[in-house]
């Protein structure tokens, strides 16, 4: 029988990089990106079920009566969700899961999952994270200055993270992520039931 899985979720301010993190893992074998639920219009390129699951806000808060989000939260005017079944299925394969949340979502995670790891992804400094935000040209100015706003107060809360990584050099921090990930794996809670059938090999 199969360990359970772990819960790894970064968080990390709006331009910080950290879904081109979560897909630098995706090679990683046993390791599932959950795609959350939200209400937001797809942008140019985004496909349905890929980058998220594009649902009505109608649909979205159906869902939440019928309970099946792990977390939520209302964040840029639009709702987004993490699927609590398809978090649990993974789980139960075996398989380590991550989430790519906010703060919000991501300390109401720990809070059902105490032993999730909580990765936070900072930028080099507030200017690099505003050149980023002002150079990739999704946003207007207003949304990019709402944006710098939200993330002076998600700073904060980095302490509440069990690992840091500061996204300078996106293949080093890839590197730093996979190497948290499989340490997850070594955990003692993970490999118990396994060092226990080895050590009874031994009469321990």
């Amino acid at each position: 029988m199969s360990s359970r899985g772990n819960v790894i979720v970064i968080s990390a301010p709006s331009g910080s990089g950290k879904t081109s993190l979560a897909r630098g893992v995706a090679t990683l074998p046993d390791l599932k990106f959950s795609i959350s639920h939200t209400t937001r219009e797809p942008r140019s390129g985004e496909r349905h079920g890929t980058e998220y699951f594009f649902v009505s806000e109608t649909e979205f808060l159906a869902m939440v009566q019928r309970q099946e989000f792990l977390e939520y939260a209302h964040v840029y005017g639009h709702y987004y969700g993490t699927s609590r079944g398809f978090v649990e299925s993974t789980l139960n394969r075996g398989w380590d899961v991550l989430l790519d949340i906010d703060v919000q979502g991501a300390l109401k995670v720990k809070t059902q999952v105490p032993d999730a790891v909580l990765v936070f992804v900072f930028p080099p400094s507030m200017q690099v994270l505003q050149e980023r935000l002002r150079g990739r040209g999704l946003d207007d100015p207003e949304i990019i200055d709402k944006r710098l706003k939200i993330a002076a107060d998600e700073i904060s809360f980095f302490r509440e993270y069990d690992y840091v990584i500061i996204n300078e050099d996106i293949e080093k921090s890839i590197l730093e992520l996979k190497s948290i990930v499989l340490s997850a794996r070594c955990r003692l809670k993970v490999r118990k039931q396994r060092a226990e059938e080895i050590a009874g090999t031994f009469g321990k």
